[in-house]
């Protein structure tokens, strides 16, 4: 379980975030993610050798568009966390735009659209709602800039069905982005998001403070470099900020090894 409290919105969370399908409905995009660095175990406080593979996929169609992602998790402890786990998120999403056929927004603001997200993670039996609201913005250089700002409610079954605490609802709020640049003959990509996700408390009473995740990711276009196609293969980082981790008390900084192929 490597996200109980993400990723509002995608990653890569992300995020983490939808990557780059920027035009023609009924188009898709996929990558394959391997990373590879120490992360942090917030109940055992110690840091663990850890990877992740990371299957993801961004949709656009003709209303508007899907992100979903699905992560497999392991670390060199075992100790009960991130051991062979898997965790995913989607997010569909309608375009007032492309439903209604006119320009929505003017000046800064692109588009407005509705989300309706599910978070679920294997382990920890925890199921997340995100219903919400996206403002789409232009910005020099973005491929996409977009604001997320969504409700966050509990699904879960809680301890009894074996899983992680049930709490009750929350918010969340998520800037998510991918932006372009070249030096020289070298491409690169600065994508990602970072989220916030209010207070909550637990079926035993306890209140967890507001987390922030932060997951950027530095990407270098080494197939491009290396004289193969443009925008399939590439290397870089992937920088992890979490504060109150999973509802605890711990923060979490970490840089990751990131190769990502995309299909």
């Amino acid at each position: 379980m490597r996200r109980l409290g993400r990723r509002c919105s995608g990653r890569r969370f992300v995020v983490l975030a939808a990557l780059a399908v920027v035009s023609a409905p009924a188009t898709a995009q996929t990558e394959f993610h391997f990373q590879f660095g120490e992360l942090l175990n917030p109940f055992s406080a110690q840091e663990e050798e850890s990877f992740v593979l990371t299957l993801q996929q961004a949709t656009q169609w003709k209303y508007g568009d899907s992100f979903f992602f699905i992560d497999y998790l392991d670390d060199k402890g075992r100790d009960g966390f991130n051991e062979r786990d898997f965790y995913g998120e989607w997010y569909p999403t309608l375009s007032l735009g492309k439903m209604t056929g006119k320009t929505v927004g003017g000046g800064p603001l692109a588009d407005v659209g509705f989300i309706a997200g599910v978070n679920a993670a294997g382990d920890a039996k925890v199921v997340k709602y995100l219903p919400g609201l996206r403002l789409a913005w232009k910005a020099s250089g973005f491929i996409f800039l977009n604001t997320d700002l969504m409700l966050y409610l509990d699904g879960s079954s809680g301890v009894g069905a074996g899983g992680a605490p049930r709490t009750d609802d929350s918010y969340c709020f998520d800037v998510n982005w991918l932006y372009l640049f070249s030096a020289g003959e070298q491409s690169f990509q600065i994508t990602g998001h970072a989220e916030y996700i209010g207070s909550v408390t637990n079926e035993f009473g306890q209140t967890y403070g507001g987390s922030i995740l932060a997951q950027p990711q530095f990407r270098w276009d080494a197939g491009k470099a290396f004289g193969g196609d443009a925008g399939k293969l590439f290397a870089g980082i992937e920088y992890q900020y979490w504060s109150n981790k999973l509802g605890t008390d711990e923060d979490e900084s970490a840089v990751q090894l990131l190769l990502a192929w995309q299909l």
